[in-house]
């Protein structure tokens, strides 16, 4: 396990066919080869943005093969392999490791709320079945379980495979703490706060945004490795407005409909989501008037990324 993650990752939308009658493979080699040329390390396929609950088995390999194929080594590639059946998460991490991926991102066993021993069996009956890295995935919104920096510890102790973790508790602090208490050996991408999870030791970010500014945020993750931190901070708060403009008056995962339309406003469409969740027509004008001021903020993204790259230049 000599692979390194480091940087801003895109965990990156499932593009469909009209209607998410099927996956969309034109689309998905488009969208890839946006994010190589937007110089994006590596993606995060079949995550929550990812809609992974709506693909069937026979998609999941057909997805992730298509995928590892096409990027061809030029970037990474890991694969979310959550499930809350352990052996079925397991079967999942080794078909990921036979087609190819990189590395993985796996939630804890969601629904049951677990022990932190039944989180621990959970996570040694994946390392079992493969060699792959294994990002954890902290979002106790989704699992209903907040992991602890001492079970983080223990965890990376206890499993080779155990290397990295996304932080997306919204307690930034927790960044410092898990670094802490696994004494720097697990290392952490940021789920949230890119330019504070930084300060506090992220080595990378898992970002939703990369589906639609790439450009923007892999200039923000470079600025912050150059300390130019108040210029990447310019870029962050463009980004909190893009978050915020979605976030309002929207249910919680509400993200994935917009993240797709404004792929498409990017000029990478991905088609729509699967049900149960919202559509983006389903909107209606609503969506449409939240569409065109987040248009602006990426127009005025552009504009500062072009204005901070002159400036790196000069």
């Amino acid at each position: 396990m000599t692979t390194e993650f480091r940087g801003s990752y895109t965990v990156t939308v499932t593009p469909f066919t009209k209607g998410g009658e099927a996956i969309d493979y034109d689309a998905l080699r488009r969208f890839l080869d946006w994010q190589i040329e937007c110089g994006v390390p590596g993606v995060i396929i079949l995550g929550t943005t990812g809609e992974f609950l709506t693909l069937s088995d026979d998609e999941r390999r057909s997805y992730i093969d298509a995928t590892v194929k096409h990027v061809a080594g030029r970037m990474h590639v890991l694969v979310g392999a959550t499930h809350a059946y352990t052996p079925k998460a397991a079967s999942f991490a080794r078909l990921a490791e036979d087609l190819g991926a990189d590395g993985l991102m796996i939630l804890p066993p969601y629904y049951y709320t677990p022990t932190e021993d039944e989180i621990h069996g959970y996570y040694a009956g994946i390392c079992k079945a493969t060699s792959l890295p294994i990002m954890l995935y902290n979002n106790p919104f989704t699992s209903n379980v907040d992991m602890s920096a001492k079970l983080v510890a223990r965890l990376t102790a206890d499993f080779p495979q155990v290397q990295y973790i996304k932080e997306a508790s919204t307690d930034v602090g927790r960044v410092f703490d898990v670094v802490k208490e696994s004494g720097g050996q697990m290392k952490v991408f940021a789920g949230e706060r890119i330019v504070e999870s930084f300060l506090l030791g992220a080595i990378g970010y898992v970002d939703p945004f990369g589906n639609y500014i790439p450009r923007a945020t892999q200039a923000l993750w470079r600025l912050l490795e150059e300390g130019r931190i108040e210029d990447a901070k310019r870029i962050q708060k463009h980004i909190t407005r893009i978050e915020h403009t979605i976030a309002e008056g929207h249910p919680t995962y509400g993200h994935q409909c917009y993240s797709k339309a404004l792929a498409a406003l990017a000029g990478y469409p991905v088609g729509d989501v699967r049900a149960p969740l919202t559509t983006f027509a389903a909107l209606g004008a609503e969506g449409e008037a939240r569409l065109k001021i987040l248009g602006g903020i990426m127009a005025e993204l552009d504009t500062l990324v072009d204005e901070l790259s002159r400036k790196t230049a000069a």
